[in-house]
């Protein structure tokens, strides 16, 4: 079972992010990959004491770098998009 610190790790604040954040409040978080959308849902609302409205989730796969020789690969994720009710706001800064 995964503990609700477990499953969203940090919040997300990229250009998109701000942007998704400011047209539709909506907030981005990486999450833990094997989370779903309902685990997802009530980790944000304990955490933050807001109301969730919908929450979806995209796979990010990670990419191949290369230094010289060497070949490595980053991580895969996953990511949640949470879309909050009018009027509450997560705090970021």
């Amino acid at each position: 079972m995964l503990d609700i610190y477990d499953i969203v790790k940090r919040p997300l604040v990229t250009e998109r992010a701000m942007n998704c954040l400011d047209t539709q409040n909506t907030y981005v978080f990486e999450v833990h990959p094997k989370a779903n959308k309902v685990q997802i849902r009530n980790a944000v609302e304990r955490l933050f004491e807001v109301k969730v409205l919908a929450v979806n989730t995209t796979r990010v796969v990670g990419k191949t770098r290369r230094f010289r020789t060497q070949v490595s690969r980053t991580p895969d994720g996953k990511k949640a998009y949470v879309k909050l009710r009018e009027g509450d706001v997560i705090e970021l800064f």
